[in-house]
């Protein structure tokens, strides 16, 4: 028997491979196996059991082994794999990698836990003559006969002290059993806090029709995607759970993608307390699980014990069938979009598997992209919106401070506003709420000798290193690169070296010393969180009221739901319109309607005090109301007169190398072929160095390819690639529909 396998290293197409007939019973598209390639043994995926390739009998190869007996690949995820390597224009062992994890593929396998239990219908006679000498073994054998259930091992040594071989003695004289039981690692398992998510709640009308559009969707079991376009607060997570019971209750499995890690745990305590009572099963699958966590939830979902995933980006992966059900939650997030190879995005992969499903993907958010919103326009996708709070809750009261004003009268920069935090310690004296969102981490964000104006940067990155205060490193946050903090000027060795700038490290200094001593303020960022449960321990305390100031970064800009919060405050709330970025404005109005979102969720009306030095900023005099008709019309106003995305897919094209004269070299010489025989429907721009031009030590220069077709400009880049002398301290790389221009 022939059949095709698809290497995990080394090839980038379909080998061939001879099973004998015994083994061909046990193989299915799908199965990992280990097959020889040169002179080594590699990792396959069995992508057919049919191969035509003729390869004479004295030089075909045998798989050597089948690694996991289920498929570690569904039907869909292989046909799926097929289209990202196409479309994204990566390999297909990228691809692979991203959608198998690693501890899958290292034959990683269930945990057991050993359980002791006496024996029972022994006859006294029997037990006493056993034990008469040993009455360290007779007190071990009538503790495990006083309970009716087995005893974990561990905890017979551990937590009540008897030996390892007074265990065993006991099993060699026939008086105990030793078993194996397998055990669960179950993410979020002791996560069930989340308050009232299990009563019933009545939906609002608005709810009400959009959950009626999702169920007929659902009944016509084809291909759609339902665009859930609500304001913050207006109940899109009821929605989806009424659309999660209709798929369910046709047998099918559901996805529901988030866009942070920091969003999974409440996500899954709200589904657990919802869906508890008809015992389903919730899987959490993100990269920040342990490999027993990652194995375990792929083998509940392969053996069909469980129908729900939860997690985010990587999620869109999981082997769940049948898929009837795709929720993509904040759907515009930049974070569904990976920035490393495969560079796919997580929505748009999520609504091609749909699509494979013949499934419904819904498409959740308050400021969906623009995007979203063209192919609304090209009726594509359905909408149904939801204007409205629930229980006639008003959306907050939002002020813009105009910082520059503030400077003026403290003659300064000054951190916070005297509004905002006299509107703190108000809240603070009501015992209600605040969150302060900063979206830029460490103390200080440079340091300048003001003598010469030498600023300490990454020797492997251009960019300035950041001061973290608990530490006392300068520490690039691109590469992790670290150092001490110097007390001189490096170039001139003045002693004038002054730390300038401000990230949350420093903001939540500065509340300490401002609010009252018995305030309880908590920072949140990739800092603090280092430990794998401390940012649950942290939302969970804040849920309890035991913190009064959350200070954050973006983990704590959507998505959360809190409330006793009743202040919102965004400091440098212009910090993203600075970026060399034509997204800039729509992420920038995009995050400010998010974080706004999070004030006033319960019977309290919210504030939010947006501070910023560019106050006239449409994106920030948008965000006011929020006007989002408003903003969409104006931005997709400027994207249609420059043909930019939506209107046209735009393709990144980045050339790196240890050496900045040879990556420039050579992108200049690639343009000039690109001129030399232009290709059809394409704008092309470039090359020119990245805003940040050097990364971990690799200089980077970039092009731009606008064009309506993906597939036409994919395929003439690769016939000129085929004949481009590249050098091999060179690389270039492509991203599909990019979304980083940094």
């Amino acid at each position: 028997m022939r059949i095709e396998v698809q290497p995990l290293v080394g090839f980038d197409q379909l080998l061939t491979y001879g099973v004998t007939e015994k083994f061909f019973a046990r193989i299915k598209p799908g199965c990992l196996v280990q097959i020889p390639l040169g002179r080594r043994r590699v990792l396959g995926v069995v992508f057919s059991l049919d191969s035509k390739e003729e390869i004479a009998a004295d030089k075909l190869r045998f798989v050597s082994h089948l690694v996991q007996e289920e498929p570690v690949l569904t039907q869909d995820l292989m046909k799926l794999s097929k289209w990202m390597a196409a479309y994204y224009s990566c390999s297909m062992e990228s691809v692979l990698g991203a959608m198998i994890p690693a501890a899958v593929r290292d034959g990683m396998r269930e945990k057991n836990e050993k359980l002791i239990q006496a024996k029972s219908k022994l006859e006294s006679d029997i037990v006493n003559e056993a034990l008469k000498r040993s009455p360290k073994q007779k007190k071990l054998f009538n503790f495990l006969t006083a309970q009716p259930v087995p005893f974990r091992k561990k905890d017979l040594i551990h937590g009540h002290g008897f030996s390892e071989n007074l265990i065993k003695g006991l099993i060699v004289k026939g008086l105990a059993v030793e078993t194996a039981e397998v055990i669960n690692r179950d993410a979020y398992d002791d996560d069930l806090d989340f308050e009232g998510v299990d009563a019933e709640w009545e939906l609002t009308c608005e709810q009400k029709e959009a959950s009626t559009e999702i169920g007929k969707a659902l009944e016509r079991e084809k291909f759609g995607v339902q665009v859930l376009h609500g304001v913050t607060g207006s109940g899109k997570t009821e929605v989806y759970f009424e659309a999660m019971e209709a798929a369910l209750a046709q047998g099918g499995g559901v996805l529901f993608l988030v866009p942070e890690v920091s969003l999974a745990p409440q996500t899954v305590s709200r589904l657990r307390a919802r869906f508890s009572k008809t015992g389903e099963q919730i899987v959490v699958w993100h990269s920040h699980l342990s490999s027993g966590e990652r194995v375990d939830a792929w083998r509940n979902l392969t053996t069909g014990k469980a129908r729900i995933v939860v997690g985010a980006r990587s999620a869109v992966f999981a082997p769940i069938s049948p898929l009837r059900l795709v929720i993509v939650d904040e759907e515009h997030e930049l974070a569904y979009k990976q920035e490393d190879t495969p560079r796919y995005h997580g929505r748009d992969v999520a609504v091609y598997r749909a699509m494979l499903n013949d499934a419904i993907c819904v498409l959740g958010s308050a400021t969906p992209s623009l995007e979203t919103f063209r192919n609304i326009e090209r009726n594509k996708y359905k909408v149904g919106k939801l204007l409205n709070r629930i229980d006639g809750r008003k959306l907050p009261l939002v002020h813009v401070v105009d910082m520059r004003l503030d400077a003026r009268r403290e003659k300064g920069t000054p951190i916070l506003s005297q509004s905002l935090l006299e509107a703190m310690r108000q809240r603070y004296e009501k015992r209600e709420q605040s969150i302060l969102f900063l979206n830029r981490r460490g103390f200080n964000t440079t340091m300048l000798c003001t003598d010469c104006g030498w600023v300490e940067e990454c020797k492997d990155c251009s960019i300035a290193l950041t001061f973290h205060r608990t530490d006392g490193y300068l520490r690039c946050h691109l590469c992790g690169f670290r150092k001490v903090a110097p007390s001189c000027c490096a170039s001139c060795q003045s002693l004038e070296v002054r730390r300038k700038g401000h990230g949350t490290q420093k903001i939540e200094d500065v509340v300490s010393s401002l609010m009252p001593r018995r305030a309880k303020i908590v920072r949140v960022d990739a800092d603090m969180m280092t430990k794998k449960n401390l940012f649950r321990e942290t939302l969970r305390d804040f849920r309890r009221g035991k913190i009064d100031i959350l200070v954050g970064t973006q983990m704590i800009a959507k998505g959360l739901d809190f409330p006793n919060v009743t202040l919102v405050g965004v400091i440098d709330a212009d910090l993203p319109l600075r970026m060399e970025d034509f997204r800039a404005s729509e992420r920038s109005f995009q995050l400010l309607v998010q974080v706004a979102g999070r004030a006033g969720r319960g019977d309290r009306a919210g504030e939010v005090y947006i501070q910023t030095y560019a106050p006239h900023s449409p994106s920030i005099q948008f965000s006011r109301k929020p006007d989002i008709d408003g903003f969409i019309e104006e931005e997709m106003a400027m994207r249609r007169e420059l043909a930019y995305p939506p209107y046209r897919h735009l393709i990144r094209h980045i050339f790196r190398g240890r050496s900045l004269e040879k990556t420039e070299f050579y992108s200049n010489e690639w343009r000039k072929l690109l001129d030399a025989e232009p290709l059809t429907g394409v704008e092309v721009k470039g090359p020119a160095l990245a805003p940040i031009e050097k990364i971990k030590g690799y200089y980077r220069v970039h092009l731009f390819y606008f064009t309506g077709s993906i597939q036409t400009t994919l395929s003439g880049l690769a016939k000129i690639r085929a004949t481009f002398p590249l050098d091999p301290e060179v690389h270039d790389i492509l991203d599909v529909d990019a979304h980083q221009m940094s």
